[in-house]
C-alpha cells in the first residue's frame, strides 16, 4: 500500500502523535470504540508484542525521513478487541506526527480460510493415498486373478501375481502406453462371449459372469467384470475365479466331462442357491440356448418350474432329506417352448452349502399314457353320472375333493411318503396337508393315502 493509496481512502484509525510517539488525538472508523483512554499514552503501549518494536521503528522513520514504511501490528483497543492494523506515519511540521492505519481483518479472515482449506486438502490427499495403498495391497494379495484392461483393444494394463501366473506373465507389466493384449489368450468362442459381456456392461452397467478357458491346458475360469473409469479413459476390472468342478483321479483315463456332455438327458450342476455352474448340450437344447457361457451363473429357476418355486422345493428336499427322484415339473425355453420333464438331483461335496447335480429327462411324449390319471378319470365319470341327482355346488365340491385327493396321492408317491416334502411340493403347510389326510381318510371309504 502506497502513501497515496492510504490517503486516498479514509483511514480506519488515525492517530496524532508528538515526536516521542505519545498520542495526542485518536479517531477510529472500524469499531464503535471510545479512544479517549489513549490520549496521553505512548502509542507502543496500545499494541500487542511483538508490535512494540514495529511502532518504535515507524516513529523513528517518520521523524528522520518524513514518512515511514507500512508495518502491520496487532492493535489492542480500550474494549480489549484486537485487530490487525497496517500503519504508516508521516511527519507533520517539526513537532508532531500523524499515523494512519487500515484494518486487515478481512485479509486475515481470508488467510485463515485459505489455511483451513489447505489443511483440508492435505487431509483429503493423505486419505486418498491411504485408500490407494489399501487397494493396492488388496489387488496384489488377492487369491483371485484380477486384471485391469483398457476398454479399447482390451490391452492388459495391470495384473496381480495370480493373474500373471494364470496368463504366463513372468514380470510385472511395464508402465507403457500399450499393454499385453488379452484376447489372443482366449479361444475364438470365448473371445466372442467376453466381448458380448463387456459390451453389455458398457451399455447397461452390469452383466452376469461367463466361463472362459485360459492357459495351455484350457483351464476353465469364471470371469466377472465391472467398469473402471480412470484418467487414462474407460477400462474394465476383470476378476477370474477357478471353475474346476473336480480334480481328475490319478491314473484315471475315463473322461467324465465327455460322458456328461454327450448324455441324452440334460445335466446341470448348480450351487447351493441355484446358480448354474455347468451344463451339457442336452440342457442347452431344452432351454434353447446356444452356448454354455450364456447359462453359467444364471439361476436355474429362470427355466425350471413355476417362477423358481419348484427349484426352491428341490434344493430344500436335497438339503434336508435325500436325493430327489422322479420330480415332475416343466422346463421353459428361451424361445417359448415348454417341456414336461422329470428331475433327479443329489448333493455333491461336504459342508452346509454343497453343489447339486441335477439330471433332467424329457417325459412329455409319455405323459398322456400315465396310468395315474385312470383313477381320477373314473372318479370324474362317477360325478358326471350324478348330474340331476345332486346340485351344481355339491358336484363342484366333490370334484374339488377328488382333485385334491389325486394330487396329494401323486405328491406322496413322488416323495416316497414323506409328508413334509409332499407339502412343500404342493405349496401348502404340513399342518394343512395333515388335516386333508385326516378328512379324506374318515369319510367311510378306504383311504388310498396310507
Amino acid at each position: 500500500m502506497s502513501l497515496a493509496t492510504a490517503t486516498a481512502s479514509p483511514p480506519d484509525v488515525k492517530l496524532v502523535l508528538d515526536r516521542d510517539g505519545v498520542i495526542l488525538e485518536a479517531t477510529c472508523a472500524v469499531q464503535n470504540e471510545d479512544l479517549r483512554p489513549w490520549i496521553g499514552r505512548p502509542w507502543l503501549d496500545t499494541v500487542v508484542d511483538p508490535g512494540r518494536a514495529k511502532v518504535e521503528r515507524i516513529v523513528a522513520d517518520a521523524r528522520s525521513a518524513g514518512v515511514s514504511a507500512f508495518r502491520q501490528v496487532n492493535q489492542r483497543f480500550p474494549s480489549g478487541l484486537e485487530l490487525p492494523i497496517e500503519y504508516t506515519a508521516v511527519r507533520q511540521g517539526r513537532k508532531g506526527l500523524v499515523a494512519i492505519g487500515k484494518s486487515l481483518q478481512a485479509v486475515a479472515d481470508l488467510q485463515s480460510r485459505l489455511n483451513a482449506a489447505q489443511q483440508a486438502m492435505e487431509r483429503d490427499y493423505w486419505k486418498l493415498r491411504e485408500a490407494e495403498t489399501r487397494c493396492r495391497l488388496l489387488f496384489d494379495r488377492s487369491h483371485e486373478a484380477v486384471l485391469v484392461v483398457r476398454a479399447e483393444g482390451l490391452d492388459i494394463v495391470e495384473a496381480n501375481p495370480v493373474a500373471r501366473s494364470v496368463l504366463g506373465i513372468l514380470q510385472p507389466l511395464p508402465e507403457a502406453d500399450s499393454g499385453q493384449p488379452l484376447l489372443p489368450e482366449l479361444a475364438p468362442e470365448d473371445r466372442r462371449a467376453l466381448e458380448r459381456m463387456l459390451n453389455r456392461i458398457r451399455d447397461k452397467g452390469k452383466a452376469p459372469g461367463i466361463l472362459i478357458h485360459l492357459g495351455a491346458d484350457a483351464r476353465p475360469w469364471m470371469v466377472r467384470a465391472s467398469l473402471l473409469p480412470s484418467h487414462d479413459g474407460l477400462g474394465y476390472l476383470l476378476q477370474l475365479s477357478s471353475a474346476d468342478l473336480a480334480a481328475p483321479a490319478p491314473g484315471c483315463e475315463l473322461d467324465v466331462d465327455d460322458l456328461v456332455e454327450g448324455a441324452p438327458d440334460a445335466f446341470v450342476a448348480i450351487d447351493a442357491v441355484g446358480s448354474v455352474l455347468r451344463a451339457n448340450r442336452s440342457f442347452l437344447d431344452l432351454v434353447q440356448m446356444g452356448e454354455e457361457a450364456s447359462v453359467v451363473s444364471q439361476p436355474l429357476g429362470r427355466w425350471l418350474g413355476r417362477a423358481g418355486a419348484d427349484l426352491t422345493v428341490l434344493i430344500n428336499h436335497v438339503r434336508e432329506h435325500s436325493p430327489v427322484r422322479h420330480f415332475g415339473t416343466t422346463l421353459q425355453g428361451e424361445l417359448g417352448a415348454s417341456t414336461e420333464v422329470e428331475v433327479a438331483a443329489s448333493a455333491a461335496g461336504d459342508g452346509s452349502d454343497p453343489s447339486i447335480g441335477v439330471w433332467i429327462r424329457d417325459i412329455g411324449a409319455r405323459l398322456p399314457l400315465a396310468p395315474e390319471d385312470e383313477s381320477l378319470g373314473s372318479d370324474l365319470a362317477v360325478l358326471t353320472e350324478a348330474i340331476g341327482r345332486k346340485s351344481l355346488p355339491e358336484l363342484v365340491k366333490e370334484a374339488v375333493a377328488a382333485l385334491e385327493l389325486h394330487y396329494i396321492e401323486a405328491a406322496l408317491e413322488l416323495t416316497d411318503g414323506n409328508r413334509t416334502a409332499a407339502a412343500q411340493l404342493l405349496g401348502v403347510s404340513r399342518q394343512s396337508l395333515h388335516a386333508k389326510l385326516n378328512r379324506y381318510g374318515s369319510n367311510g371309504e378306504p383311504s388310498r393315502l396310507e
